[in-house]
């Protein structure tokens, strides 16, 4: 298995996958799935953003970045700009 390093401040994003069937348990077809534009961070160059690391959920903007494929796998290359949140699941409900 070969191990990805991006570079000039790149992050690299494995893109989530659309839900293959609603929560009633209808299977929603390949045709009208929707591409989502939130992802898992696989990896991030030295010189990018210190708000993100490796494991954060982040979305990102739309047709945003370079898709590549690794091992079968697909993977987004993003620049900081790319990036517009990121979010954490807590068990808590804020005050």
């Amino acid at each position: 298995m070969r191990k990805m390093r991006p570079i000039n401040g790149k992050v690299v994003v494995k893109p989530l996958k659309s839900e293959e069937k609603t929560s009633g348990g209808i299977y929603i077809p390949d045709t009208a799935k929707e591409d989502l534009n939130e992802g898992k961070v696989i990896a991030v160059a030295k010189d990018a953003t210190d708000e993100v690391a490796v494991g954060d959920h982040v979305f990102y903007k739309e047709f945003s970045g370079s898709e590549i494929e690794m091992d079968g796998e697909k993977y987004i290359i993003l620049s900081e700009e790319d990036l517009l949140a990121k979010y954490e699941v807590s068990d808590k409900i804020p005050d």
